[in-house]
């Protein structure tokens, strides 16, 4: 099996591991609490309708009613301001619901709004975060030639690390403001910093919601919104590191299955004697059309220095050899024999057309 697909199967197994780990959690945590909750809500009503009795249709319309006044409490909403922070937590997935469209055109147009901006604004973060890394590259190429390291080149170890101090750097440091602007717990304003820039926006807890900040606080309304940014270019970034790392193991996991491959291909041409057979096509390949390995694998016997030369009409041998056979050795016996064979007929004719000669001229002689 390839290991991507290993890999692949390793990522899903993972995944619902963790989102059991997390479910069994989760319930040991939260459970016994919204028990509790519950039990103490539901006897401040009971207390409620006796107090000023009410019945409980009546209790029932002022839940609802209250519930539609939590948005209006916190200030205007839909002025410029409120709808660009709406319309900022649309497109990034962030999503918080402190705020809502109420009329058919509004939410028509949250949604085809929606479509267009979700894909632009990924691929805008997952660009400057690019560009940012690249920054944050020759950064760090500089510093190490300034104290003149012998290795200058950047790892990407070395941007993760980076990242990841500075995604901490502008949690911490947002924490602090919003605790400081909202008067929440620092815990509470660090949860809220989280929660925001990983886009996973609960709700439970949204700045710019008292006191009508959006209209009478506009530097605290442009330092969130520049935080909110910020924040998710500098998550983006550190994303994209993680994303290319996995997508560089794939990378190089498949080049190894490409040289296997072709180390497999080449595998599948064999030598059979002297004559190479391709099993793939079928092909028959003289000796001196070897396969590549062997091009230059020359024997390095001593009879490689006979340097034998063919005639006309006559076979060329070459003097090569293949890993655990000794090729060579019987086309030599072979042509050792044929030039003996050869050299003693051409003998046998010389001394034919000699005798011949020396009968003509005796011949001659006789005559004159």
């Amino acid at each position: 099996m390839k290991k991507q697909n290993v890999r692949t199967l390793s990522l899903i197994v993972c995944t619902f591991t963790y989102l059991l780990v997390g479910a069994a959690v989760f319930d040991a945590l939260e459970s016994e609490f919204e028990t509790e909750n519950h039990k103490i809500l539901l006897q401040k009503e009971e207390i409620y309708k006796s107090r000023y009795n009410i019945t409980d249709h009546d209790f029932e319309d002022l839940r609802r009613n209250m519930i539609k006044l939590v948005p209006y409490k916190a200030g205007t909403q839909w002025k410029f301001a409120g709808a660009f922070y709406f319309a900022l937590t649309v497109i990034t997935t962030i999503g918080y619901g402190h705020s809502t469209p109420q009329t058919v055109g509004g939410k028509i147009f949250c949604m085809i709004y929606a479509i267009s901006g979700i894909p632009l604004c990924i691929v805008m973060f997952q660009s400057v975060g690019e560009r940012l890394n690249t920054f944050v590259t020759f950064l760090l190429k500089q510093i190490k030639k300034c104290f003149k390291m012998k290795n200058t080149e950047v790892s990407q170890t070395n941007l993760i690390l980076i990242a990841i101090n500075l995604s901490t750097i502008v949690l911490t440091t947002g924490a602090a403001a919003f605790s400081h602007y909202e008067g929440w717990a620092y815990i509470d304003a660090f949860y809220y910093c989280f929660i925001t820039l990983t886009t996973i926006g609960f709700g439970d807890f949204v700045a710019l919601q008292q006191n009508d900040m959006l209209t009478k606080q506009p530097d605290y309304v442009a330092f969130s919104l520049i935080f909110i940014l910020f924040g998710l270019t500098v998550i983006s970034a550190a994303m994209n590191l993680l994303i290319l790392r996995f997508l560089t193991m794939n990378t190089v996991d498949e080049r190894r299955e490409e040289m296997e491959a072709a180390a497999a291909a080449r595998g599948a041409v064999r030598l059979e004697g002297d004559v190479i057979t391709g099993q793939a096509n079928g092909n028959v390949v003289s000796g001196a059309q070897e396969t590549p390995e062997y091009n230059d694998l020359v024997s390095v016997c001593s009879c490689s220095c006979y340097n034998l030369r063919a005639g006309r009409n006559k076979p060329r041998y070459s003097v090569t050899r293949a890993p655990g056979k000794i090729a060579h050795l019987l086309p030599m016996s072979q042509t050792a024999g044929a030039s003996n064979r050869e050299d003693t007929i051409s003998n046998t004719e010389d001394s034919a057309s000699f005798l011949a000669w020396q009968q003509q001229m005796s011949s001659k002689r006789a005559s004159i």
